[in-house]
């Protein structure tokens, strides 16, 4: 008998790309797709069970099903379809409990991976270069999917605690995008023109789709000789990019706002259904936030294919040219800095607000 893999969140395209990967898998026997609203997606041969993970009947799936693999993949930032951004608290959080309760109570269950990101460090103007696996933020996030996530791996945790035989793993990615995106930051970047914060050039990390199947593929795998596939990993591609390097390579303008009219700005935009602009991605796009990979390549054992300028090149590919070709909007970005203050006058970190000399 090979594995049974139970994967939640199928509705959404990136799981329904998983579903369609893992069962391709020669280890894997059968995948049984779970979510509260039938995808629009094909699941290739997977069992697609129409159930809604803050329901306890997940159990009754999970113990129907045999399992021994579970992919929490229900941990996200955006509503699918109509829903509220209450619904989508109600799924991370209250979903994962019922999850794990599910899973405590299981025998079959032998491994769990589940999908976090890097928004649990949150974004601080006194935040440390780099965030390692084990950084405390500097502040906790104090709402939104930040503090979804917070919560989520709190609760998974408390459940390793409780059963040690299962194999944990928890992704924490970096900003996902690809052609196919669906995020807050996919949504931004998809701006006509991009409100950015006064004095301020956040440095940024992606991993690409494609990279997030792969390491999925292997963290529900038994791990190989020489790594581990248990525990906490940060993953995110090669290098960062700055916002204004983002800007330029979209082909898109930006619009340095002071902080107050960036927060109205992100009220505004959130009125108008574009996009969801929380305090959070302010935050973020404030101060940014880069993590260390090294225990993802070292322990793990996963190099993503893509790095972070490559992934973000495939998105920007994906959704067409801006309003100025890059090379225009370059040279116009050149001509207004040399038409700045002389250096020391005024200067900026990537991560720190600016500061005026003496003189």
């Amino acid at each position: 008998m090979g594995k049974v893999v139970l994967v939640t969140g199928v509705a959404r395209p990136l799981a329904g790309r998983f579903v369609r990967r893992i069962q391709r898998d020669p280890e894997v026997d059968r995948v049984v797709a779970v979510d509260a609203v039938p995808p629009e997606h094909h699941l290739g041969g997977a069992d697609y069970v129409q159930a809604d993970i803050r329901q306890p009947t997940i159990a009754r799936v999970l113990a129907e099903t045999g399992a021994d693999t579970v992919v929490h993949m229900d941990v996200t930032a955006t509503a699918l379809g109509s829903g509220s951004r209450t619904t989508v608290k109600e799924t991370n959080v209250i979903g994962t409990m019922q999850l794990l309760g599910a899973c405590q109570k299981s025998p079959s269950v032998q491994r769990l991976v589940v999908k976090s990101s890097t928004n649990v460090y949150g974004s601080a103007p006194r935040d440390p270069a780099v965030f390692s696996e084990t950084t405390p933020p500097k502040s906790l996030p104090s709402g939104g999917f930040a503090k979804d996530t917070v919560e989520v791996e709190g609760y998974v945790r408390g459940f390793a605690r409780r059963r040690p035989d299962v194999a944990v793993c928890v992704l924490r990615f970096a900003n996902i995008l690809g052609p196919s995106a669906d995020s807050p930051l996919a949504s931004y970047f998809a701006l006509p023109v991009l409100p950015t914060v006064f004095g301020y050039d956040p440095r940024l990390q992606f991993v690409h789709e494609d990279d997030v199947i792969q390491v999925l593929r292997l963290a529900s795998h038994e791990p190989a000789r020489g790594t581990l596939n248990s525990g906490t990993f940060n993953i995110a591609g090669d290098g960062v990019l700055l916002l204004s390097q983002c800007s330029r390579r979209l082909g898109r303008p930006t619009v340095p706002l002071l902080l107050p009219a960036v927060t109205w700005a992100g009220s505004l935009v959130r009125t108008l259904g574009m996009t969801d602009f929380s305090p959070e991605q302010i935050r973020l796009l404030t101060h940014g936030r880069v993590v260390d990979t090294t225990q993802m390549r070292e322990t793990l054992g996963f190099r993503p294919k893509y790095t972070s300028a490559e992934t973000f090149a495939d998105f920007a590919r994906g959704h067409g040219p801006g309003l100025l070709p890059p090379e225009a909007l370059a040279g116009a970005v050149d001509r207004l800095a040399a038409a700045l203050p002389e250096p020391g006058v005024t200067h900026y970190s990537p991560s720190h607000p600016p500061t005026h000399s003496a003189n």
